[in-house]
């Protein structure tokens, strides 16, 4: 038995980048285990391809259990066409909520602070929290860049939702 409420979020108006779009540019801080840095995706994707995983605010299950599949099938460094893979998280939690999210989970990978959910409007998956006025958060999204190019998209249909990760891994491994 489901015990939380499966919502339909049909209604949101979701625009997001397709294989073969370009990947929006934004610059936020990028948080890891010991500090942050106003850090740009263009910097990352120039070093090699990245996997940027949208998800709930820090402390919400669903950003847990993504984080643990992650890291338990150990995507952060696979090696690709050029450069390692990196995994970047972006959710609107705080760069001190990330730092907590990040070591209480043996993490390994960096996230992006984007309390203002603009990251989110620019991929067009933001959403207004049901029930929670003024308050927004991306849909959980992935997307893997390779040289700003959008190589693989997913967003989700209903929340909670979990991307296929079988999928995610083997457009990691066409790379």
């Amino acid at each position: 038995m489901v015990d939380f409420e499966v919502v339909d979020i049909s209604h949101v108006d979701v625009d997001a980048p397709e294989v073969g779009d370009g990947a929006p540019d934004f610059t936020r801080p990028l948080v890891n285990d010991e500090y942050w840095q106003d850090t740009a995706l263009s910097e990352l994707y120039n070093e090699g391809p990245v996997l940027l995983v949208f998800h709930p605010m820090d402390g919400a299950f669903p950003a847990t259990y993504v984080w643990n599949e992650i890291r338990d099938r150990g995507w952060e460094g696979r090696e690709a066409s050029y450069g390692d893979l990196q995994v970047i998280g972006v959710s609107v939690s705080s760069p001190y909520e990330h730092k907590t999210l990040i070591q209480e989970r043996g993490i390994d990978s960096r996230l992006f602070s984007d309390p203002g959910a603009e990251v989110a409007e620019a991929y067009g998956i933001d959403w207004e929290l049901d029930g929670m006025t003024g308050v927004r958060e991306p849909l959980p999204a992935v997307f893997l860049v390779e040289e700003g190019t959008v190589r693989y998209a997913w967003v989700a249909e209903e929340w909670p939702d979990f991307p296929n990760y079988d999928e995610i891994e083997a457009a990691i491994d066409d790379l």
